[in-house]
């Protein structure tokens, strides 16, 4: 196999795969503060080729110089600029954790759960100036289990999602690069950012909708509702297809199991783990990273604990 000069963004670990491979990984830009495998990097490729949160459009003339042959983006949350990618003598191409064009944006994950997808996946495409948006150069499925969290999808994803990354690079290198195939327009769905209106619990939807959503937001930054003042973001939860006898659609009472059901539209959905709101300050970094923070849940007695101290105090049961 040919050993490709490779320009690269993204999270530390798929570069430093790529220089197990062989390539020659001349420039990595990575694109967080403290990522893990920085100091790793650094030490197997040397001074003066990683950068942390670079802009790529001050070091375009730089990269140009270098010459590589792909430039190669995994998890590089920005654009990458066109005069960047120009500097690859033969493709600029990532990998974006989706089945593309379903689901293009900063969170597929999220977009996946709550749309209820029975299967998701990774695409590898080519960089384009409109996020992934580029050709296609390939895909691999894989079948959601309707038990992950967006958190526990997104580590599932990791390792079909360097795979075929590396898949790629060796295609190019060995001289039978992918045909790129456009994507259908037609089956394009956006994954944006997540505003708190999504993050709300709307009690008008069902509650499988509402048991998605919770999952899908699951752990941070979290799907909440309030139960009388207290403001409860919810962990884990579960659609049932009855409530508590007498509830009306948004009253909470808590179930002859000791579980805290909510009345939704067409049954209930039983709360298993939620944080009071003071518990959400070390939740995501800057970067937006789901990582699961230190263990401080209610569970489902402590749940409805709350509820039946909040009836005692003759707070409403609705909630607002």
């Amino acid at each position: 196999m040919a050993r490709l000069r490779v320009a690269f963004v993204g999270l530390p670990l798929a570069a430093l795969l790529l220089a197990a491979d062989g390539h020659d990984v001349v420039y990595a830009g990575i694109c967080r503060d403290r990522a893990p495998g920085t100091r790793r990097l650094r030490a197997r490729l040397g001074r003066g080729r990683v950068f942390v949160k670079p802009s790529l459009t001050a070091h375009a003339d730089r990269v140009r110089a270098l010459a590589p042959d792909v430039v190669v983006s995994w998890f590089w949350t920005r654009k990458v600029p066109a005069s960047f990618r120009e500097a690859a003598r033969l493709a600029a191409f990532g990998v974006h954790p989706s089945l593309l064009p379903r689901h293009r944006g900063g969170d597929p994950y999220f977009a996946a759960i709550d749309a209820g997808d029975t299967v998701t996946g990774v695409t590898a495409h080519l960089l384009e100036d409109a996020y992934d948006t580029g050709h296609v150069l390939g895909r691999r499925a894989l079948t959601l289990d309707p038990s992950w969290s967006a958190w526990r999808l997104a580590k599932r994803l990791d390792r079909p999602s360097l795979s075929l990354l590396r898949e790629v690079t060796r295609a190019y290198a060995e001289g039978r690069p992918p045909t790129p195939e456009p994507q259908d327009e037609a089956l394009a769905t956006e994954a944006g950012l997540l505003s708190e209106e999504d993050l709300e619990l709307d009690l008008s939807m069902t509650a499988e909708q509402l048991a998605r959503r919770v999952r899908a937001a699951s752990p941070y930054p979290g799907a909440y509702l309030f139960v009388g003042e207290a403001l409860l973001t919810i962990v884990r939860a579960e659609a049932t297809p009855a409530a508590p006898h007498g509830l009306q659609p948004g009253e909470i009472a808590v179930d002859p199991g000791g579980a805290a059901i909510v009345k939704t539209r067409d049954g209930g959905l039983r709360l298993l783990a939620a944080r009071l709101a003071d518990d959400d300050d070390d939740a995501p970094d800057e970067a937006g990273e789901r990582e699961p923070g230190p263990e401080r849940e209610l569970d489902r007695g402590e749940i409805a604990d709350l509820v039946r101290a909040l009836a005692r105090g003759g707070e409403e049961r609705r909630f607002p």
